[in-house]
């Protein structure tokens, strides 16, 4: 077991540091060595991912160094994705991501991707400038149980609003939990829309998002 741990953790590490071909040679090693895809992409690829989270939340690390984690865990996730597929393991759930009508700001959207698919999630990312219906229509379509939306304007703040008033109107509002950020959003605001959640960055909206699925 010893051996296990071992190349799990440097995977981790390895990811951490966003060394992503070494990451892709690991888990290839680590699956070959007879660890189960599904070790593989929570002892290692997700501790990692998770790690770099915590950091960027108390700002050990930045955007950049999330990004080059991020690139190391696709590649190693790639390499995963068929053995995954043939042990028949699904993604814990399906997130709806988006920022809204009006807003072409997309890295803190990115970031987010990140971070969800950090925690195991399968994320439907439909850009910027996403109109009120496309969230809702796609949450129907791929059953997500998860709308993330994500404005940097004060001007655009108000299509979050709309994008609940329209999961009310195809009555899915009590089907789906709506997640809000960006930085003119606050607690104050996502009380007033009627919104489930706001979290004030990626790493959090992360683990709010996964704890729905719990």
């Amino acid at each position: 077991m010893s051996d296990n741990s071992s190349i799990l953790n440097e995977i981790s590490e390895n990811l951490q540091k966003g060394k992503a071909k070494v990451v892709k040679e690991l888990v290839q090693q680590a699956v070959e060595s007879g660890i189960s895809p599904e070790t593989v992409l929570k002892d290692g690829l997700l501790v990692g991912m998770n790690i770099i989270g915590e950091k960027f939340k108390v700002n050990e690390v930045y955007v950049p160094e999330v990004l080059v984690a991020a690139r190391a865990m696709n590649m190693g996730a790639q390499v995963l994705k068929p053995y995954l597929e043939e042990a028949g393991v699904k993604a814990v759930g399906k997130v709806v991501l988006g920022t809204v009508q009006g807003d072409l700001h997309d890295i803190g959207k990115n970031l987010v991707k990140m971070m969800l698919e950090g925690k195991g999630l399968e994320v439907i990312d439909l850009g910027v400038d996403v109109p009120p219906e496309k969230f809702i229509q796609t949450a129907i379509d791929e059953n997500c149980k998860v709308i993330c939306c994500s404005a940097l304007l004060t001007t655009t703040m108000g299509v979050m609003a709309d994008v609940i008033q329209k999961a009310e109107e195809a009555g899915i509002r009590d089907q789906v939990k709506i997640m809000i950020g960006g930085a003119p959003v606050d607690q104050a605001f996502c009380e007033k829309i009627g919104a489930d959640a706001y979290t004030p960055d990626a790493a959090s909206c992360a683990d709010v998002a996964a704890g729905f699925f719990a």
